[in-house]
């Protein structure tokens, strides 16, 4: 499965990938925890990504 991804599709899957990391430090420190949390967070087992 992992050779028969085209390219278009690995972009995407890299944005996926990029858009579940968590709030960094400096950003929860910065705003005084006003932000905590990401709202994209998406576990990779529990939901379905539609990339293709």
């Amino acid at each position: 499965m992992a050779t028969r991804k085209t390219s278009a599709r690995k972009i995407r899957l890299i944005k996926k990938t990029k858009q579940t990391s968590p709030v960094p430090a400096w950003v929860i420190l910065k705003t005084k925890r006003a932000v905590r949390t990401n709202p994209k967070r998406r576990s990779w087992r529990s939901t379905d990504v539609e990339v293709g």
